[in-house]
């Protein structure tokens, strides 16, 4: 259903190697890198996260309650998701740990500008 998921940067160089190598592991890698805007996903086929220079030349601003959730598969995966995404830069929006009673476990961060990313195991 989703397609996918824009975040606004102010650098698109370094937002492109952020979440290639951040979802590498998973299959991610750019798929379409345009001018102002680079498409990363494991196929154009599957929902993707863009990352972009925002069209109207302002600066890019997250938006209060917005965050891209993104499951890897097991909770193991998702404090690997977390410790490299503080590796590469991004800071602490919320440790890995049990959510709601043994069916959400989570870890959240931000990344250079401030967009908030869910790294999250259902079950």
């Amino acid at each position: 259903m989703i397609s996918y998921v824009t975040l606004g940067v102010s650098d698109l160089a370094m937002a492109k190697s952020f979440y290639g190598e951040l979802l590498a592991e998973l299959g991610g890698k750019v798929l379409l890198d345009m001018d102002r805007i680079a498409f990363v996903g494991q196929s154009m086929a599957k929902p993707m996260l863009a990352v972009c220079i925002p069209f109207n030349k302002e600066d890019p601003h997250p938006g209060n309650g917005n965050m891209v959730s993104i499951s890897p598969g097991s909770k193991d995966a998702v404090q690997t998701l977390y410790h490299k995404a503080i590796a590469l830069g991004a800071t602490c929006d919320g440790a890995p740990g049990q959510r709601i009673d043994n069916v959400f476990y989570g870890a959240y961060v931000k990344d250079a500008d401030g967009n908030k990313l869910c790294f999250c195991h259902f079950g």
